[in-house]
C-alpha cells in the first residue's frame, strides 16, 4: 500500500515559488473532502486546506445518522428526502465499513393530530405541527418508502398498534397507541470517514496536494500564501475557489476578498450515556421521538453507549459551541418521560459535544424550519480576486456525496473540462473490496489470522474498526516495534501497533488528531490518563516530539476533553 501521508509530504518538498493549480479547496469537512475526492478522480490538480485537521469541525458534530430526512416531508423538501434516501442506500454500499443500517421506533400518541398543521406548514406556514397523529406518521412512512425505493437495500416500514409496539419496545411509555418501524442508517465513525476521502483523492490523482492545520497569510493578485504547521510557506495561483468552511464560510471569503453574509447556523448537541440497561432494551433500534415541547429527539446505540440528540438552537460562534448544562438536563427530562421505567441522572453522562450547522441565512421562526437543503452560489472574479469562489451553503452529512457531485460539475464546467467518472459506486477508503456477506467475511478474516498470526476475533474487530485497511495495519507489525497484544491501559481492545501506524501514516499533527478523529477512543468513554500518556508516547516516539512538546500535547487533550465534551480524565 502506499504511504500517503509520505507521498503528500513529498509533493510539498516539490512545489515551486507559486504551483498553478486548477483548484483550491478551503475547508475539509465532509462536503470539502467529497468535492476533492470528486475532482481528483475527474484528473483536476486539487489542494485541499484546513485550518484545523480533516472532519474536526461541524463533520464532527453530526447526530450520527446516515438518514433520509423523514421530517423534511412536513416542510415538503420532497426533492431532499428524494435525494437523501438515494445517498443513505449508495452509503451502506459504499462504506460498508462504518455505515449499517438502522431500524427505527416511532411512538405514536394520538390518531390524527397535526393534520391540519401539517398541510398549513406544507403550503408556507411558519409554525411546524406539535403533534404527528397516527395517520400522518403512517402517510409519512409510506412516502418515505417510496422516496427510499432506488437502490433499496433496506426493507419497508411495520406500523404497530399499541400492544405489539409495547412488545417491540417495553420500556417505552404505555401512553402511546401506536407505533412505526422504519430503516435508516448510522455512521460509526464519521470523522474517519472524512479523513478516508482526502486521502482517496491524494490516491486519486498524484498532482493532488491536502494540509491541515493551515492557515492562509494572504491573498493578493490571484496568489494564495499559506502556512503549515510546520512553519514552512508556499503559494498557488489558482483558476477556481471552493469554500468548504461550513459555519466559518464568511470568514473565510472575507479573507479572499469576497464578502459575504451566507450563514445562518443552529446549535446541534447530544450526549452520551453509560447506561447498559437502555442500550439493552433499545434491541440495535433507533428511537425517535417528539420532546414535551414538540421537536424531535433521538436516541440509539453508539458503540456499547446510548447517544441522546439532538437540539436546534440558533447560534452562530463555532469555536466555543459546547454542550451547556441546560441542554444536557433536556436531554434527561426527554428521556426519562419516554422511558419512565428507566433510571437516568447526570453521573450516567460520559461525553457531550455540540457544532453548528452551516444552514443559510434565514428569518425563520423556527430553527426547525430552515432548510437542511443546500445550494453553491459563486461569487464571480472581481479586479482585486481573478478567480471566482464557490460557497457550499447548508447540506447535511448524508448528501455529501450528491452534493459535491454538484459542486464537481459546477466547477468542471468552469474549467471547460468533462467528467470521466460518476462516484456513485465507488467505495470509500476501508469500504474498498470490503467482504459483501457472512461467507466472504469469514474468508477475509481467516485469510488475514492466517497470514498475521492474530486471533480471528481480534482481526474482526479491526475489520469493523477500519474497514480493509486492518491488512494493512497488522501488516505493519513486521517493521514497528510495537505489537497488537500491547494494549492500551482503559482501551484494552486497542494496541499500541493501531496507534504507531496511525502516527505514522494518517497526517497525525497533535495528539488529539487520533484520540477524537483517528480513533473513536474519547468517544466510547474508553480514555484513561493513563492511556493518554501510553498514546503520547507511542506518538512521541514515531513523530520524534521532546517531552516539552509531548507533554504540551497531553494537557492539550486534556483541556479540550474537559472544556468541549465534559469529560474529565
Amino acid at each position: 500500500m502506499t504511504d500517503i501521508s509520505a507521498d503528500n509530504h513529498r509533493r510539498f518538498q516539490q512545489l515551486g515559488d507559486v504551483k498553478e493549480i486548477g483548484v483550491v479547496i478551503f475547508g475539509a469537512g465532509v462536503n470539502g473532502a467529497g468535492v476533492f475526492r470528486d475532482l481528483c478522480v475527474q484528473g483536476v490538480d486539487c489542494l485541499i486546506v484546513d485550518k484545523a485537521d480533516f472532519g474536526s469541525g461541524t463533520s464532527a458534530a453530526p447526530s450520527r445518522l446516515i438518514h433520509g430526512g423523514l421530517k423534511y416531508l412536513e416542510t415538503g423538501e420532497f426533492g431532499l428526502v428524494a435525494q437523501s434516501t438515494l445517498e443513505r442506500n449508495l452509503l451502506l454500499r459504499n462504506a460498508p465499513h462504518c455505515v449499517e443500517p438502522l431500524p427505527t421506533f416511532i411512538p405514536v400518541f394520538s390518531w390524527t393530530k397535526g393534520i391540519w398543521a401539517a398541510l398549513r406548514t406544507l403550503t408556507g406556514s411558519t409554525t411546524a405541527p406539535r403533534s404527528r397523529g397516527a395517520v400522518l406518521v403512517k402517510i409519512g412512512l409510506r412516502l418515505y418508502d417510496f422516496f427510499g425505493a432506488r437502490n433499496r437495500v433496506m426493507p419497508n416500514h411495520r406500523f404497530l398498534l399499541r400492544k405489539r409496539a409495547l412488545r417491540e419496545m417495553p420500556h417505552v411509555t404505555p401512553d402511546i397507541v401506536a407505533g412505526g418501524i422504519y430503516y435508516d442508517a448510522k455512521v460509526s465513525r464519521p470523522e474517519r470517514l472524512v479523513y478516508e476521502l482526502v486521502t482517496d483523492g491524494l490516491q486519486a490523482n498524484q498532482n493532488a496536494l491536502a494540509t491541515n492545520f493551515t492557515r492562509l497569510l494572504s491573498s493578493t493578485d490571484g496568489i494564495l500564501t499559506l502556512q503549515r504547521p510546520d512553519g514552512s510557506s508556499f503559494a498557488v495561483r489558482p483558476k477556481l475557489v471552493i469554500n468548504a468552511a461550513g459555519p466559518w464560510i464568511d470568514t473565510a471569503n472575507a479573507s479572499l476578498g469576497a464578502a459575504s453574509k451566507m450563514i445562518g447556523g443552529t446549535k446541534g448537541s447530544h450526549i452520551l450515556l453509560d447506561h447498559p440497561e437502555l442500550v439493552k432494551s433499545l434491541n440495535g433500534h433507533m428511537i425517535y421521538f417528539e420532546a414535551d415541547d414538540g421537536r424531535i429527539c433521538l436516541v440509539y446505540d453508539y458503540l456499547g453507549l446510548a447517544m441522546v440528540g439532538s437540539t436546534d438552537i440558533p447560534a452562530s460562534d463555532p469555536d466555543s459551541v459546547r454542550c451547556e448544562e441546560p441542554e444536557i438536563e433536556y436531554f434527561l427530562e426527554s428521556v426519562r418521560a419516554l422511558l419512565p421505567s428507566l433510571r437516568f441522572s447526570r453521573d450516567q453522562v460520559v461525553y457531550t459535544y455540540s457544532g453548528i450547522r452551516p444552514l443559510p441565512a434565514s428569518d425563520a421562526s423556527s430553527p426547525g424550519l430552515i432548510s437542511r437543503d443546500h445550494s453553491a452560489p459563486v461569487l464571480e472574479p472581481s479586479e482585486d480576486r481573478p478567480f471566482p469562489v464557490i460557497s457550499l451553503v447548508g447540506g447535511k452529512w448524508t448528501t455529501f456525496r450528491g452534493f459535491s457531485e454538484e459542486v464537481a460539475d459546477l466547477a468542471l464546467k468552469r474549467l471547460q473540462r468533462e467528467r470521466r467518472q460518476s462516484t456513485e459506486r465507488l467505495a470509500i477508503g476501508g469500504g474498498r473490496n470490503f467482504p459483501s456477506d457472512t461467507a466472504s467475511r469469514r474468508a477475509w478474516i481467516d485469510d488475514l489470522a492466517g497470514r498475521s498470526g492474530i486471533d480471528p476475533k481480534r482481526v474482526d474487530l479491526l475489520l469493523s474498526r477500519y474497514g480493509t485497511t486492518a491488512s494493512s495495519i497488522l501488516d505493519h507489525a513486521s517493521t514497528s516495534t510495537h505489537r497488537d497484544d500491547e494494549r492500551l491501559s482503559g482501551a484494552p481492545d486497542y494496541s499500541k501497533l493501531e496507534i504507531d501506524w496511525i502516527a505514522r501514516h494518517e497526517f497525525v499533527v497533535h495528539l488529539s488528531d487520533i484520540v477524537l478523529r483517528r480513533t473513536t477512543i474519547a468517544i466510547e468513554a474508553k480514555l484513561t490518563m493513563e492511556g493518554l500518556r501510553e498514546i503520547a508516547a507511542v506518538t512521541a516516539e514515531t513523530l520524534d516530539w521532546d517531552q516539552d512538546r509531548t507533554e504540551k500535547e497531553i494537557d492539550d487533550v486534556v483541556t479540550t476533553l474537559s472544556q468541549f465534551h465534559g469529560q474529565e480524565l
